[in-house]
């Protein structure tokens, strides 16, 4: 069977290739109620005044540019996906700024934002960790002094504990094959497309994401000058912990 695209060996950009079309196709309904629990959570945590303008950073399919508006603030969504963006922007109540870019290499100027959220997990995507580092070093630059953050991060304890190897379902007409591994500090998850229609190639995309652990990420954000000021595990607000499902830290510039 033919593969069309495959985000191995491309020096870490597999994201690329993955956030498009098909991610669209096979993941087509994100919680909404889980957006709104994470924007209450930014709100709760940093308090920002009706008209705050935030950067929602790798916003995606902007499933979390509703939840903004209606706490009443302004956001802005970036992200690298034209696809993604697209759809975006076809959302109900969707904000009048969608700026497509890369979060190494923000587009705007200095000081444009009161706040910048991370969420569901849109950190630890490239290939090295002074990448990583730059992306929480723009986000400063970007932010008033006394600027407030949100990061939104998978918790690696809990992703070793709940790591499912392989799991097979249908969506419409494709057979949809998910490979979960750890290599060293890095969790893959290899999706495999298969088409019902023999007119059709399958594909095989892949996802990589650096397990950062809660101590870690402070250390980074520390060396970007951002301070953490409150830690949580859910989007419920529930303490940080061991067993935590996420890795949430909310602060300000320091």
């Amino acid at each position: 069977m033919g593969v069309t695209r495959s985000g191995r060996g491309q020096g870490g950009s597999w994201f690329r290739d993955w956030f498009g079309a098909e991610y669209l196709a096979l993941y087509p309904h994100r919680d909404q109620a889980e957006a709104r629990r994470a924007v209450r959570l930014l709100v709760d945590a940093l308090g920002p005044e009706p008209g705050t303008r935030v950067l929602d950073l790798a916003c995606g399919a902007g499933r979390h540019q509703g939840p903004l508006v209606e706490v009443g603030l302004r956001p802005v969504g970036l992200d690298l996906s034209a696809d993604l963006l697209h759809r975006a922007a076809s959302r109900p109540g969707a904000p009048r700024r969608l700026v497509r870019g890369d979060m190494r290499r923000l587009p705007f100027g200095n000081g444009r934002f009161e706040a910048v959220a991370s969420f569901f997990t849109s950190f630890g995507y490239f290939a090295t960790v002074g990448e990583d580092i730059r992306v929480l070093e723009e986000v400063r630059r970007v932010l008033v002094p006394g600027g407030g953050f949100l990061l939104d991060f998978l918790n690696p304890r809990h992703v070793r504990d709940t790591l499912v190897p392989v799991d097979r379902h249908r969506v419409g007409d494709r057979l949809v094959i998910q490979r979960r591994r750890i290599e060293g500090s890095t969790v893959f998850k290899e999706i495999e497309i298969h088409h019902e229609d023999p007119g059709m190639k399958d594909e095989t995309f892949e996802e990589r994401v650096r397990l950062y652990e809660p101590t870690e990420l402070e250390t980074l954000l520390r060396s970007a000058g951002l301070h953490v000021e409150s830690r949580f595990g859910s989007y419920d607000g529930g303490p940080s912990g061991p067993d935590s499902e996420r890795t949430l830290l909310a602060g300000r510039t320091a």
